[in-house]
This record gives structure tokens, sequence and C-alpha cells, in this order.
């Protein structure tokens, strides 16, 4: 490769040190390599994340969260909807029909759409696929939840944990 006095200047990358060492694939392994890899994740063996809300979390009913979540006015395309949000906002910022001592929606049964986390909701506001629901459902709540409660809260340990459950 490099003749015997040749002094490097800088270290070689990784990825050259270790493509050198590496012994090269034949067919049949890279063949079998792939039979194995196609057998992970998408057979009966694993179950894909299933979302659903945990009791006693309320990080969604925080209306005001700050710079870094849209505004009504970006999520929203009718005014009135809008309107509807903003009304919904407490002198807190949180929603005035989240009970803080119980942590629960006083209107849950007749929550407004947008309070809703189903596939036909993530779809109209946020283009979100149904095939991606699940997904997008915990990556939404685990962003909330660790901006609202903080990324090493309890909320969050609950929200992982029984999400990881019901998954496997």
């Amino acid at each position: 490769m490099f003749p015997a006095t040749a002094t490097l200047t800088r270290p070689l990358p990784f990825s050259i040190i270790w493509a050198a060492r590496r012994p090269r694939r034949t067919a049949t392994a890279r063949t079998e390599k792939k039979q194995r890899q196609s057998n992970l994740g998408f057979s009966g063996d694993r179950k894909e994340t299933s979302w659903h809300c945990v009791e006693g979390c309320g990080a969604c009913c925080k209306l005001q969260k700050g710079p870094s979540f849209a505004s009504p006015e970006e999520i929203f395309t009718d005014p009135s909807h809008v309107e509807l949000y903003k009304s919904l906002i407490g002198p807190d910022g949180w929603c005035v029909h989240y009970e803080k001592s119980t942590r629960k929606c006083s209107i849950y049964a007749e929550r407004p759409y947008f309070c809703r986390v189903e596939p036909e909701v993530l779809k109209f506001l946020y283009g979100v696929k149904e095939k991606e629901f699940h997904k997008e459902a915990c990556s939404f709540c685990r962003d909330t939840i660790k901006a609202i409660h903080g990324p090493n809260s309890e909320e969050l340990y609950n929200f992982n944990n029984s999400i990881r459950k019901s998954s496997s």
C-alpha cells in the first residue's frame, strides 16, 4: 500500500484501517447475512411499537409549550380552530380542562379533535401516514414529555416503560 519508508503526516481514518483488517466476504457469506437480516424485525418474532396514552402524564395538556413547538397558527389552517385552541389556554399555559390534582382531563370524552392522538388526526394536522402513526405518535409524546417534564422525569420513564411492555 505505502512504501515502507513513507511517513504519514496524519493518521489514517478508522474506516481505512478497519477495511484493511477485515476479511473479504464471499458471496455465500453475504447471502447468509441477508437471510439472517430478513428474519429480524419483520417476522412474527418482534412486535412493532404501539402507541397508547399513559395515564397521569398530561404533557400534551400544556398548551403553551414554548418556541421549540409549533404555534397554533402554524398547525391549523382554519382560524376557528386557532381560536378554539387559544381559548383553552389557562393563565399558567395549561389547558383549562386539565385537572392538576388528578392529572386528568375533565372533558376527555368530549375533547376537541386536536386533543386526540389518532391516525386520522395526525394525518390531517401533520401529514403522518397511517403506517407511521405509532412510531410518530411515540416520538411526538417523547419530545413533549421531555420538554414539559424533563428528560429524566418519572413521566418519561413511565411512558417508555409502558410502550416497551406493550411492544414485547
